[in-house]
């Protein structure tokens, strides 16, 4: 296999160049283009699902794409949506601390 030049990142590039000209005013994400995954803009947002959402509304992608994940023992949730945009795929995720519940004693419920 050749080894991938900036060349063949365009399609990544134009769109993060076109997000930044017209979303420039939403919350930054970090961003991630690889050789590895040529076609691909992958947009991280962490510590809330806010910005997200924001971008995910931005762009019209609608809610019910939208994958949400649990991980690191139920600590941490994931939000993940994949959209197209400028002829990349564009790849959304969001990460937030999940809030801790308060434990339920046993025998606290509703009398029978």
């Amino acid at each position: 296999m050749r080894a991938r030049t900036l060349a063949d990142l365009s399609a990544p590039l134009l769109a993060l160049r076109l997000l930044s000209a017209e979303f420039g005013h939403l919350p930054a994400p970090t961003v991630e283009v690889s050789p590895i995954y040529p076609g691909r803009l992958e947009l991280t947002f962490h510590d809330d699902f806010a910005a997200f959402e924001t971008w995910r509304e931005a762009l019209n992608v609608a809610s019910e794409d939208v994958v949400h994940r649990v991980q690191v023992g139920g600590q941490t949730g994931v939000l993940r949506v994949h959209a197209t945009f400028a002829g990349a795929e564009l790849e959304l995720i969001g990460y937030a601390k999940v809030p801790a519940t308060a434990p339920v004693l046993a025998g606290s419920g509703a009398p029978s």
